[in-house]
């Protein structure tokens, strides 16, 4: 088990510096999350060609890979904007409430309904996010763009690994990703081109940073996170996903000087404890005989 341990811990670092790149402001949120998915697609695609990697068991698995894409594409899209409109840890922290949403879809639309655990690490999450967002924010109901389209990150992700879960029981994990990453990029595009984005015209730091993202943030660290989920458990490597959210802020606040105050850090502690909540077995109350 070392090995997806190594690869794990390798993704979980590659995906923590994306969020400081894009508060980096060289390029627009939309226009990023686009050369994101189109880079790495430009790897991805000859790679499951040239190895015969590529392979297509139904029509209806093709369909609901494209759909993933398209969502994927939305979710980094939104986060990218959350992230630019207010810090890379509001952002992170907000988007990473997806396992909760997740719970609320599968209560909804799957027979595997949250157990009590859910919904109690459900709440806790929720007081830890108007802790993390402030009091302010919600007895005003002052919910800004870059919150709006942080919730709405979490609740896409969500939407995607719900259906991914589904379609990788009978599509290979390569196969799955090349569509995924296809999609995303022409729906991406498509709404980057409505929106008058420009797709050129950027410094050359502005370049290097797009190809980090489309390489390491996005191609290697996915690569490395679905090695890992292949030959762990799905639970471990979930919960061991939070893990990016505290190591993004505190790269946040140690390369772009973001202002941390202590309600944060206790808001964001409670909130992935929250999270951790939902991801544990054993009931924690028991009830009585």
């Amino acid at each position: 088990m070392t090995k997806p341990r190594i690869a794990l811990a390798v993704g979980i670092i590659c995906i923590s510096i994306f969020p400081i790149l894009v508060k980096l402001n060289l390029t627009p949120g939309l226009i990023s999350a686009f050369y994101r998915m189109a880079i790495a697609s430009v790897f991805i695609v000859p790679y499951v060609l040239i190895t015969k990697q590529f392979k297509v068991t139904s029509k209806k698995a093709v369909l609901f890979s494209i759909i993933c894409g398209v969502v994927f594409g939305l979710d980094v899209g939104v986060w990218n904007i959350a992230i630019q409109q207010s810090t890379a840890t509001q952002a992170t922290l907000l988007t990473n409430l997806s396992p909760v949403w997740v719970g609320v879809g599968a209560f909804l639309f799957l027979k595997d309904k949250p157990k009590q655990n859910f919904w109690m690490g459900t709440v806790v999450a929720i007081i830890g996010m108007v802790l993390l967002v402030g009091f302010d924010l919600f007895l005003n109901f002052d919910f800004n763009l870059a919150f709006i389209f942080g919730v709405l990150s979490g609740m896409l992700y969500a939407v995607y690994m719900l259906l991914s879960k589904n379609i990788l029981e009978d599509m290979e994990v390569m196969t799955f990703m090349t569509i995924s990453l296809v999609s995303s990029t022409i729906a991406l595009g498509a709404l980057s081109y409505a929106f008058n984005e420009p797709f050129t015209g950027f410094s050359e730091a502005g370049w290097l940073v797009l190809v980090v993202q489309g390489i390491v943030c996005q191609l290697l660290a996915w690569l490395l996170i679905s090695y890992a989920t292949k030959h762990m458990r799905a639970t471990r490597v979930s919960v061991s996903l939070l893990g990016q959210a505290v190591l993004a802020s505190i790269l946040a606040w140690w390369l772009l000087d973001e202002q941390v105050s202590l309600q944060m850090v206790i808001g964001g502690i409670v909130l992935l404890f929250g999270i951790r909540l939902t991801f544990y077995e054993k009931p924690m109350l028991k009830p009585k005989v």
